[in-house]
């Protein structure tokens, strides 16, 4: 099933790519992309392995993470395919080979914080919680763009995924402090501090993608 899924999302990422009408050598530099990804899959998944859906989906709280992604860091990026085979693994149960292609990845590219982010969230879906190796790949994230948003956030979140709420509050409360008012991810962080202000009882987990 593993592998099924993983030629339908090369496909679907080829099939996307053309149609907006990229072509010549980037397409070919994208089609590489995917098959590497492939290649790591091939080199550490499992795919012979059952998958825990149903154990992935009860720990992805609050928000969807491939909206939140999109929200800080747009549609169009050099680590979208990277991001979404991740991410389809991750929501079928193989969190293993989820980690597994970010690894990869990240090694490729150590210079993009959208692997290290990803890689954060694959290791916290893996770990069912925060653990060091996720925190380092935050931190590796915020090094790459000081000041940014983006990492303190998808940490504050894995906080929250671990059942510190009251410290995800606290970082994205920083955040918005010195949040531009038209920032198209300010939303997002709101929603999230009123979310886990909230008392537990009133603030269900919701599924996420």
């Amino acid at each position: 099933m593993g592998w099924l899924i993983l030629l339908s999302l090369i496909g679907f990422s080829i099939g996307l790519l053309w149609s907006l009408g990229v072509r010549g050598g980037l397409l070919t530099a994208s089609a590489a992309a995917l098959v590497l990804g492939a290649s790591g899959y091939a080199l550490q998944g499992r795919p012979s392995l059952p998958g825990t859906a149903a154990q992935a989906r009860e720990q992805r709280d609050v928000f969807p993470l491939t909206d939140a992604r999109h929200a800080f860091f747009g549609h169009f990026t050099a680590a979208e395919s990277w991001l979404r085979m991740s991410e389809a693994l991750a929501r079928d149960g193989k969190t293993e080979d989820a980690v597994g292609i970010l690894q990869n990845a990240a090694r490729r590219y150590p210079g993009d914080p959208q692997l290290w982010i990803g890689l954060g969230n694959a290791l916290v879906d893996h770990g069912r919680g925060l653990t060091p190796p996720a925190e380092f790949a935050f931190r590796r994230a915020a090094e790459l763009v000081p000041g940014h948003p983006a990492a303190p956030f998808f940490y504050g979140l894995a906080l929250a995924r671990t059942g510190d709420r009251q410290g995800a509050v606290e970082i994205w409360q920083r955040i918005l402090v010195s949040a531009p008012r038209d920032a198209e991810w300010r939303p997002l962080v709101e929603q999230g501090v009123a979310a886990l202000s909230q008392r537990p009882s009133a603030a269900k987990p919701q599924a996420g993608s």
